[in-house]
């Protein structure tokens, strides 16, 4: 009998189904206590604004306690400023009992901020995407991994900030589509992080002059084509070339990660290529989409960001991020 149980064990790692989940965070200013000359001023080490040991390790508390919760078997992760400042979210993670084996950021270029990944399962590579030389543009992170023999492409982003006109986000877009175009319109891609986007931006962009210096046209609608698929993931069909926003598959009012002046915005996205619905191989999991809304990351009627007073730019010691994790889960039958 024992050696019955251990054998269909074995068949179940093997061919049995495999679930996977995934995430986004926008951690909001991550950064480490080396100065590197290109911290904003409220995050300069060891300076008046209290940006030190103490406020340090509890701003990578904090982060780590949202995190162990979500427990994703892959985390992409924005802003944060550097490899030292991964390895001590990494570490906190560790010492909280989440261990993610696997690790990698797009620090190539010296921006303020970069994106990077936390994983459970390793990295075929990983490889950064120049998007131009200018710093006003953050490198891409590609990474491939193998789920049993399925190929799995993640790129993770953050586009310009709504500070800039949307011509800029379509500088993104379009080198996330010649990439994607590069990998294969067949393979299984997720496109995920804060895109400064709202999945209807088309529709919002439009009543915002100040943005819209490219007659209308959006980079995460247009570009990448989500605009087209606005039913629910069961009854989509993407075509080639295009993607789909998993946010159409919540509810309406559970589409948000952000809160601007009372508002509630979708700036961060997890999009998926057609070979993700098709019903075949590794597969998006209906319904599955949300964001990670605890009680606890709420004050008020906005989100419980980390505090830095107003006026002197000292840090309180509290809060967590500006954003919501975004969650949603795969399947490899």
């Amino acid at each position: 009998m024992k050696f019955f149980a251990i054998f269909f064990l074995f068949l179940n790692l093997l061919f049995g189904d495999t679930n996977l989940k995934i995430a986004t965070y926008n951690v909001e200013n991550l950064f480490d206590l080396q100065k590197s000359g290109h911290e904003y001023e409220e995050y300069i080490p060891y300076s008046t604004s209290q940006w030190n040991k103490k406020n340090y390790s509890l701003k990578l508390k904090n982060i780590a306690k949202v995190i162990k919760e979500i427990d994703a078997d892959i985390i992409a992760l924005q802003e944060i400023e550097s490899l030292q400042a991964l390895k001590d979210l990494r570490f906190t993670l560790k010492r909280e009992g989440l261990y993610y084996q696997y690790f990698s950021i797009a620090n190539y270029k010296q921006t303020t901020t970069k994106v990077a990944l936390l994983s459970k399962i390793p990295f075929v590579y990983t490889h950064e995407i120049a998007v131009q030389s200018s710093y006003r543009y953050r490198n891409i992170l590609e990474a491939k991994l193998n789920i049993k023999g399925e190929e799995l492409y993640i790129l993770v982003n953050h586009w310009k900030a709504k500070s800039g006109p949307e011509s800029m986000r379509i500088v993104s877009a379009k080198k996330v589509l010649k990439r994607v175009k590069e990998l294969g319109l067949e393979k299984n891609i997720i496109l995920l992080g804060d895109f400064n986007s709202d999945y209807q931006e088309n529709i919002i962009f439009k009543r915002k002059r100040k943005h819209n210096d490219t007659d209308g046209v959006t980079g995460i609608n247009d570009v990448l084509g989500t605009k087209y698929y606005t039913k629910s993931a069961y009854y989509t069909k993407v075509d080639k070339g295009e993607f789909y926003n998993l946010w159409y598959d919540a509810k309406q009012s559970e589409r948000y990660s952000y809160i601007f002046r009372g508002k509630k915005e979708a700036l961060d996205n997890i999009l998926i290529s057609p070979a993700l619905l098709d019903k075949k191989g590794l597969e998006y999991q209906p319904h599955s989409i949300h964001n990670f809304n605890q009680k606890y990351l709420f004050k008020g009627r906005g989100i419980y960001r980390w505090q830095v007073h107003r006026k002197n730019k000292v840090h309180k010691g509290k809060g967590y991020s500006d954003h919501l994790p975004v969650i949603a889960e795969f399947r490899l039958n």
